[in-house]
Parts: C-alpha cells; structure tokens; sequence
C-alpha cells in the first residue's frame, strides 16, 4: 500500500519545514576562504558549507521527523528521541559481555536466543544506572509488537558496528527491566543504500548483527515504517519539497554572493 495523497502531502510539508529550520539555525562558517571564495564564489562556498552541516544532522533534522510522520499511520505509538530509561541489572551486564565476548572471537549471531538470554536476567541481581538511554525511533504496533530504531549513517565501519550491538542489547536489558514479557525488537537503520542499483555492500556487520532481524536499510526501512511502496512515494516527496522550495534555497545563498 503505497502512500495516500493525503500523506504525500504531509510528509512533503513536513520535508520543507525541516529544512526551513536548518536555515533559520545555520551559522555558517566566519573562516576566510579569500582563494577559495575567488575562485568558486561565496554563494557556492556557502552551499558546500551547508551541505557539509545538514549531512552531519540529516538524522535529526531530516530522517527522524520523517520517519515520525511516516509511521502515525502504521503504528499506535511513534516517538523519536524517546527516552528509554537508564536501570540495567548487574546480571544483564555480564549477559551482554558473554555475548559480545562470543561474537568477537566468531560466535553466531542470534537474535532470538541474545534476547531470551537477556530477558532471563533483565530482572536478576543488583541495579546499576547507565547514562540516560535515548532512542532515535521508538514504536509500538497495534499488536503490541515494540521496534526501537537507531538511526545510522549509510558507510559506518567495523568499530561503529561494534558499538551499535552493544547499545542495542543494552536498550533490551532496560526496556526488559520495566517490561519483562515485552514483544520487543532493537534494530539499526540505514537511510539509503549507496551502492544502489546493487546490494547494501557494508558486509563489516557480519559476524555481529543479525543481518535479517536487525538491519533494514533504504526501500526495507521506508516501507516498514509506511507500508510497501512508501520509499519511492518518499522520494518523490523529497523531490516535490526541493522544487517548491527551490525559490527559498536561492534566495537564501544570494546572500552570500558578495565578495569581500
């Protein structure tokens, strides 16, 4: 079921308002460029510049309100930046250290069995605080089914993995402490797929996520958080909002045409 017009509609003001903001907030860099500013000019500097902040936030300031709007429709409850709680038992610790221990000298990755095995002691010995815990995508479907997201850059690295599973089975062992009989799945997302038209080729997750059950990148992402058809409706709402914001995009940078 691909997306209502209705939807498109919402998503693509949704889109542009995202993005007013990041233009309202910008500050861009005060570093003299005079070479660069002569040779390129001060609008296209400013754009690259631009570019290079919204790229390091796209999560935040793009990827997360989308996905927020994108799901209402889906699931019952949608939140981003959701704070998850910070008590976690001593038990569950050691739980998640077996486990990473096991994957970093070349265990199998299960999901099924890592959640079962932290569920058993979410509950058991002493509590410790963690720092506060916040998820990037927090839903919960009309069955009751619970999906924490943490949304990722599209080209993380082996140590970036590494990090990932661990925050992951730490935001089960938390969730697990507060609701032990939770249907609950943690999983990683990435936006768009680099390597398109071919596969998703960043295979350093192997050997530490469970590929089928905790990551769902570009068209499996989009489509699981607004039904099938719902990634190529997206892009056509990034294009409609880049058009119809085009007017607002340069009259921005003129700004910065000027040379000083």
């Amino acid at each position: 079921m691909s997306l209502s017009n209705e939807d498109k509609k919402r998503v693509t003001e949704t889109i542009k308002n995202c993005l007013r903001n990041k233009f309202k907030n910008y500050k861009p860099e005060t570093e003299n460029m005079p070479f660069h500013y002569r040779l390129l000019g001060r609008d296209r500097m400013a754009l690259f510049s631009f570019l290079q902040s919204l790229n390091t936030t796209f999560g935040i300031s793009i990827y997360e309100p989308v996905a927020k709007e994108l799901a209402k429709a889906k699931f019952k409850k949608v939140q981003t930046q959701y704070e998850l709680g910070n008590i976690i038992t001593e038990s569950a610790q050691k739980t998640i250290q077996k486990i990473m221990n096991d994957l970093s000298v070349g265990g199998n990755v299960n999901k099924k069995n890592e959640t079962e095995s932290i569920r058993a002691v979410a509950q058991k010995g002493k509590t410790t605080n963690l720092r506060s815990v916040k998820v990037d995508l927090f839903l919960i479907s009309k069955s009751n089914k619970v999906f924490m997201f943490d949304l990722k850059t599209v080209k993380p690295n082996k140590t970036d993995f590494v990090s990932y599973k661990r925050n992951m089975l730490e935001w089960l062992a938390v969730y697990l402490f507060k609701n032990p009989k939770a249907k609950v799945n943690t999983l990683i997302s990435i936006p768009y797929n680099p390597y398109e038209p071919g596969a998703y080729k960043r295979w350093t997750m192997k050997g530490m996520l469970d590929v089928k059950k905790e990551v769902l990148v570009a068209k499996e992402f989009w489509d699981f958080l607004g039904g099938k058809g719902s990634y190529n409706d997206l892009l056509d709402c990034f294009e409609k909002a880049g058009i119809e914001l085009r007017p607002e995009i340069d009259n921005y940078f003129s700004r910065f045409t000027s040379s000083q």
